[in-house]
């Protein structure tokens, strides 16, 4: 039986990245160079030692490369500042969207460290929460639920340090297809909802210059599958939101250690797209959540802003922009179809 793709791109990820991890490739090529001799008798006829060696001395140069473009990209994004300090017993975490799927895993993640974490969301937990972790109901659109709810937070935990914007929809029809109704409750949850969470929490995390906004976008946010338009706008839109918040924390509220991260997933097993992934039509990478959250909470814990694509393996995706128009269409012919067995949604269920 062969292999199912997600198997396949799981070894071919593997692989890849055995082959550009200087501390693979850098012994192999001082091997090569002070034991040309020895090498040459095991070699293939039609490889010559200078071929072997130019070849894991370009691997080599490669990784080493994009370990230092990782390393300064890593300082850029936290403003060349060290590691904000993460005091469990001191932080308190709001999740939007979290009572079900990636929200509620992340929940979890929080509560293990023993973090005070509090979900919002419209729909209540179906089993009980474990300790240190409250729940508030509450419309994350509507500006007056959201000032309620955060005067009630503030009153009965003080003032949050973290908050993970994670909430959102998806409908999965057509631009002609899909209602009104759920093209502005897609942008009214995914990406207009983020201004009123920070609106509200992100000032303390100013006036005190310790704090960090996590962003849940997606793959979509670069890659826009046909029959899913109004959603990849919203994760699109939610990466400038992302970009807009770290530059003007930086350069007008002078808080460059509130941290900012933004996480794009692929399609993720969460209850909104079960009865899309359980398809056997549906051929594409699929992450479990667990990864999702088990990454948001350990970032957040870092102290660390970050540019995070699950799998890292799908981070290429990322300059798709960049690629030539030719080069980008052919990606998206090939998804196109992924998406034409699905009649869409009517179904409101959290992103998480």
């Amino acid at each position: 039986m062969a292999p199912k793709p997600t198997c396949l791109r799981k070894s071919l990820a593997v692989v890849t990245s055995a082959a550009t991890d200087p501390k693979l490739t850098g012994p192999i090529l001082l091997a090569s160079y002070f034991y040309s001799r020895r090498l040459q008798s095991i070699l293939p006829s039609w490889l010559s030692t200078t071929a072997f060696f130019k070849t894991f001395a370009l691997l080599f140069s490669f990784g080493l490369l994009r370990r230092i473009s990782a390393k300064l990209s890593q300082w850029g994004l936290n403003n060349y500042r060290p590691d904000a300090t993460f005091v469990k017993s001191e932080e308190l975490i709001i999740i939007t969207g979290g009572t079900s799927g990636i929200g509620a895993l992340t929940a979890l993640e929080f509560a293990k460290e023993e973090v005070k974490v509090v979900v919002l969301d419209l729909f209540p937990p179906k089993e009980p929460l474990p300790s240190g972790v409250m729940f508030y109901k509450c419309d994350i659109t509507s500006t007056s639920q959201v000032a309620e709810a955060a005067e009630q937070i503030r009153m009965n935990h003080g003032d949050p340090t973290v908050l993970v914007n994670n909430a959102g929809v998806a409908y999965c029809r057509t631009i002609l297809d899909q209602t009104e109704v759920n093209i502005r409750r897609t942008f009214e949850v995914n990406t207009i909802a983020h201004y009123w969470m920070v609106r509200e929490f992100l000032p303390a995390m100013i006036k005190k210059n310790h704090g960090h906004v996590v962003t849940v976008a997606s793959m979509a946010s670069f890659v826009v599958h046909a029959q899913n338009t109004d959603y990849a706008c919203t994760k699109a839109s939610s990466q400038a939101f992302h970009e807009g918040l770290s530059s003007e924390l930086v350069s007008r509220f002078d808080a460059p250690d509130v941290k900012t991260t933004i996480i794009h997933p692929t399609w993720t097993h969460t209850p909104m797209t079960g009865a899309l992934t359980a398809n056997s039509k549906f051929t594409e990478l699929i992450l479990e959540p667990e990864l999702v959250a088990t990454s948001i909470a350990a970032q957040v814990m870092s102290g660390r802003s970050a540019f995070l694509f699950l799998p890292p393996a799908v981070s290429f995706l990322g300059t798709i922009r960049a690629w030539p128009s030719w080069a980008q269409q052919m990606v998206r012919k090939k998804i196109g179809p992924q998406l034409a067995f699905y009649g869409g949604s009517d179904v409101q269920m959290p992103e998480d």
